[in-house]
């Protein structure tokens, strides 16, 4: 990479020169993100992924500014046209849109009405008029151009072709189409109606039948959901701008009032404006608002999916795994402490007589005692409560958790080609089984195994930039994997394949060698991997786990390179590294001062002292076994006012979905997340979190329900009396401010008109 990237990214990122330096050097040397934020704090100032993200991502965007730059010197350096000050203002571009812009007058194009008016040699009648000299007369000068060999029949002829080429360079202008563009940022409306008969079949678009808004101010959602309606032909949709505004600045830009041709030129600007100029930047606003609302949408996904990878882990304990279902029954695996299979069976628990029912109650509990069960993992789909009482109804030990389980792309898992891989004699039933227990068991290790966009949170995920997408995810299931650390002598194919430095292919031999020598006995054996250089070592070494190895390190997230400087510690306390592990008495008397050299720093000291007190330890969070109430089973159980638990399911930007229990996820609308204005749900609740909700609203037909974190208002006749506040000076008192909230639905504060039903209100991406 360029010296010149490193000081812009600098300056634009408000980050040192050094440390962006730094963190370049890394990449470019190969690094990966989790290695550089977790191992190389000293070179980087300690910048976290976020950071280290941003200057990777910004330095590929510049590397592709210019290689477009060069591309384009090249096109007009061949047509015979870069003069050196054109060559200037392109290097000088900073950003693709002024790039493109430049390039514009000089990228090849297919004939129009400018270049055959050129061609019939009509350029310097057009030169003359533009310039707009009072004592020009373009109608007697238009004269001398009439040819009728090269089809110019009259001087009106000439003087329209004249006015098509100026119409062309007015288009082009560089100055014109920015300013034309600060129009349609600061003052373009979405436009969206309803095609004429598409009313009943388009109905989840209602809310954008005849529906404006600035696209300045327009949210995500909602941009993606005007573009699917337009997508799928239920919406016309069109970005507009105030015509007149748009002529006035062109006229601003080009008119010289009073001579002969300024009504020419005037006339060429509106149809460069009509013709060329408005349909461009309608295209241009297109892509840049998908763009804007690709990113905020992506933004959402990729939090839901953190959130849902690093929740909360049952840990190494012997589950049985339930997939509902009623005529063809439930599928049942049972799974030891390290997620194998050990048993599969099938047991039909509804629409059956009591005396069949029965019998899977003793089945189910034998199964229990034989394979000395911890935990029920129950799938959330069809007959999910059903199977949940079944369960309950039993009278399992105590000391079983029952736990209702998030089964989206269980199914996708038990289809893939790694689940045909992983379990060849096996059907899809029993693989879905297995991708639920286990999910209970480790979220992040079998939700890795899926492709993220099928695990059911995020908004709009199939109609965002797939590429984008994907990096982002990527990115995202790389960095939560690289923080919680890997087992090495359990892990899966898939979840190797996310560690730092390794991949598919080095994946792939790590699980071969160790099905062909046995388990790895310390990090020392990866080295034995074929494939795996010093280079590659280096970089996963610290976040793959050896449990039980003989040198304890090597269970814990202290890098190799490390060892010795603990290996001295120990020495200097006269103790084993155990003991240093073990006792916190030992560790406090570690002057971590002493250890510092050019290579390492305290930054690092500091992490190999806390991971010394709890090696190996999982960042996540404990887990907390969840119910949900108990006769409220489907849709029709549900009455207003109900407070129920919940899971929060997803997160979008218009509010959090969450699972209560009834086949149904319901909805806190962003202005019922709290007492308080919420810009952000992430402020409120994250995926997986455990909540209290209350049921405003319940539309069977529609299957909607909304849901409120909001306190439960008082009664009105609890309410103290309290006096109209006076106004005073002609202004509202402070606490009558923002009264009228839902008028203006660009308003930040809430957007629900009280008079009408909440489910009614509810955004389209529900």
């Amino acid at each position: 990479m360029e010296a010149k990237y490193v000081s812009k990214i600098a300056d634009e990122l408000n980050i040192s020169l050094k440390q962006v330096a730094a963190v370049t050097q890394l990449l470019e040397d190969g690094a990966t993100v989790p290695f550089i934020a977790r191992y190389r704090k000293e070179a980087t100032g300690s910048l976290d992924e976020v950071a280290i993200t941003a200057i990777r991502d910004r330095l590929n965007q510049l590397a592709e500014l210019d290689k477009r730059r060069e591309a384009i010197l090249k096109s007009i350096d061949e047509q015979g046209k870069l003069t050196p000050a054109l060559k200037k203002k392109i290097e000088a571009a900073e950003t693709m849109t002024v790039l493109e812009d430049i390039y514009l007058p000089y990228k090849p194009k297919r004939r129009t009405r400018a270049t055959i008016a050129k061609e019939k040699g009509l350029e310097p009648l057009a030169k003359a008029m533009f310039e707009q000299e009072k004592d020009f007369d373009p109608a007697s000068e238009a004269v001398k151009y009439v040819d009728t060999e090269k089809g110019v029949e009259t001087a009106d002829d000439a003087l329209a072709g004249a006015r098509d080429i100026i119409a062309e360079w007015v288009s082009e202008d560089q100055q014109a189409r920015e300013r034309i563009r600060e129009l349609y940022r600061n003052h373009g409306e979405f436009v969206s109606k309803v095609i004429p008969g598409k009313e009943e079949e388009g109905a989840k678009y209602k809310d954008y039948f005849d529906f404006s808004e600035a696209i300045s101010k327009a949210p995500s959602h909602r941009i993606l959901a005007m573009r699917r309606g337009a997508k799928e032909k239920f919406l016309t949709l069109r970005i507009s701008v105030p015509q007149e505004r748009a002529e006035e600045i062109l006229d601003e830009l080009f008119v010289k009032e009073g001579t002969p041709s300024t009504p020419h030129v005037k006339a060429a600007i509106r149809d460069a404006f009509k013709r060329l100029i408005m349909l461009s930047m309608e295209t241009e606003m297109r892509l840049e608002t998908k763009k804007r609302a690709d990113s905020e949408a992506i933004k959402v996904f990729v939090e839901n999916l953190r959130q849902l990878l690093m929740a909360a882990p049952l840990g190494g304990k012997a589950v049985l795994a339930i997939d509902p279902g009623f005529r063809t029954g439930c599928k049942v695996v049972c799974l030891d402490k390290q997620g194998k299979l050990v048993h599969n069976d099938t047991i039909f628990p509804h629409n059956s007589g009591a005396g069949k029912i029965e019998q899977e109650k003793a089945k189910v509990a034998a199964l229990c005692e034989r394979f000395g069960i911890e935990a029920v993992a129950i799938g959330n789909g069809t007959a999910s409560r059903e199977t949940e009482a079944f369960i309950r109804s039993i009278g399992l030990p105590k000391s079983i958790t029952v736990v209702m389980v998030n089964e989206s792309g269980a199914s996708i898992y038990s289809a893939s080609e790694a689940a045909r891989e992983e379990f060849p004699d096996y059907d899809l039933t029993v693989r879905g089984s297995v991708s639920i227990g286990r999910r209970l068991m480790d979220p992040l290790a079998e939700l890795v195994k899926i492709d993220p966009k099928s695990i059911g949170v995020g908004q709009y995920q199939h109609d965002v930039d797939q590429t984008m997408l994907k990096n982002s995810l990527d990115d995202t299931v790389v960095s939560c994997v690289n923080a919680v650390g890997v087992e090495v002598n359990t892990a899966s194919k898939q979840l190797l394949t996310y560690v730092s430095g390794l991949g598919p292919s080095l994946a792939e031999r790590f699980v071969a060698h160790r099905d062909q020598n046995g388990p790895f006995k310390s990090r020392e054996d990866f080295k034995n991997v074929p494939g795996l250089g010093a280079k590659t070592f280096e970089q996963c070494a610290g976040f793959l786990r050896v449990r039980d190895a003989r040198n304890p390190l090597d269970a814990s997230a202290v890098h190799p390179e490390s060892y010795p400087v603990v290996e001295q510690m120990a020495k200097d306390l006269n103790c084993g590294l155990g003991d240093l592990i073990t006792n916190a008495e030992l560790r406090d008397k570690i002057d971590l001062h002493k250890y510092v050299t050019e290579k390492v720093g305290l930054p690092t000291l500091a992490d190999i002292k806390s991971e010394l007190s709890k090696p190996g330890r999982d960042p996540r969070e404990k887990f907390d076994a969840f119910s949900f109430a108990e006769g409220v089973n489907e849709m029709s159980d549900l009455k207003i006012g109900m407070k129920l638990p919940g899971i929060v399911t997803n997160i979008t930007a218009f509010g959090a979905f969450v699972d209560i229990g009834v086949h149904q996820d319901g909805l806190i609308h962003i202005s019922e997340m709290a007492d308080r204005f919420v810009e952000d749900p992430n402020e409120v609740v994250k995926v997986q979190q455990q909540v209290e909700v209350r049921v405003l609203d319940v539309d069977i037909s529609r299957k909607r329900i909304a849901l409120s974190l909001k306190k439960e208002p008082s009664k009105k006749e609890d309410k103290p009396k309290q006096e109209k506040p006076k106004r005073q000076g002609g202004k509202k008192p402070r606490n009558d401010r923002g009264k009228g909230r839902g008028k203006n639905p660009e308003s930040k504060k809430s957007t629900v008109d009280p008079n009408k039903p909440l489910a009614d209100q509810l955004k389209i991406g529900w």
